[in-house]
């Protein structure tokens, strides 16, 4: 700085060079800090992954391809000396972890494209029935209700996910599904029966239902879950993986499908952040 004195005051002018300091120092300030809150961020949650990994071995709907992910290349290219790898993958929008779009049963309803990101980022409540079913029993409003009763009533524009311990299974199909064979009418697994799925839309305000098992729909049945859910531009997530890892509450869950046009639904990635 250089001082300019007269015969009243003095005061300091900042020179050009000190100017280009000051600049420098405030931005390794911000720097420093912003690094500082990212740290902190990171320390302050734990991040789980709920998706199953997607291969060859991915389970699909009966009734649906299975999915087929080759390498078609890799490898030095030639004359360079670089290494480059390259894919193809195909398959139905509806195997492993993946969103079923409202439009998948409801005309008119929201398809994967359509659906707002607010749906997408959202507190996720847990309800653990892993000890209450089997393949030949469901979730019900009754045992929503007694979760309720321990946990507190499920908040509005919440992900409702569906613990029953089927994950572990996976990628089994016999174990997983009920048959090794692509029929229907043999699947056999737990899932949601439509009375809880009407009760979630008549009495909460949920954005979404998700399940470790293949179906939101009880196999073998009028698919009346999917409608009931659906047609209130309900989205469900299917064959979500590792909800053993989160709590009751207090998750906050980012749904990521593949945003393909007017899609009745897609692969997801599901993120869940914790605080530690």
């Amino acid at each position: 700085y250089r001082r300019i004195e007269d015969h009243r005051h003095f005061r300091l002018k900042p020179t050009h060079k000190a100017l280009i300091i000051w600049h420098v120092l405030a931005v390794w300030y911000y720097f420093n800090i912003a690094v500082c809150e990212s740290t902190s961020v990171v320390d302050k949650f734990q991040l789980v992954d709920l998706t199953h990994v997607f291969d060859n071995t991915t389970l699909y709907w009966v009734t649906e391809p299975s999915l087929v992910l080759n390498v078609t290349y890799n490898g030095t290219l030639p004359d360079k000396d670089i290494w480059y790898q390259k894919d193809q993958i195909y398959g139905a929008t509806h195997g492993g972890t993946h969103m079923d779009a409202p439009c998948h049963f409801a005309k008119g309803r929201w398809c994967v494209s359509d659906i707002p990101l607010e749906r997408l980022v959202v507190p996720a409540v847990v309800v653990d029935v892993s000890q209450e079913v089997n393949s030949d029993s469901h979730l019900t409003k009754d045992l929503l209700l007694a979760w309720e009763d321990i946990h507190g009533q499920i908040p509005d524009n919440s992900l409702l996910l569906v613990y029953t311990g089927w994950s572990k299974y996976w990628p089994d199909r016999l174990n997983y599904t009920g048959t090794e064979e692509k029929n229907i009418s043999a699947l056999k697994f737990p899932s949601i029966k439509a009375e809880a799925a009407e009760w979630l839309v008549a009495k909460r305000k949920v954005v979404g239902v998700g399940i470790d098992t293949m179906s939101v729909d009880i196999p073998n049945e009028r698919p009346s879950t999917h409608v009931a859910l659906m047609t209130n531009n309900i989205y469900g997530l299917e064959n979500v993986n590792n909800l053993d890892q989160l709590p009751p509450t207090g998750a906050m869950v980012y749904v990521m499908p593949m945003k393909l046009k007017s899609a009745s639904g897609a692969p997801c990635r599901l993120l869940a952040q914790i605080p530690n």
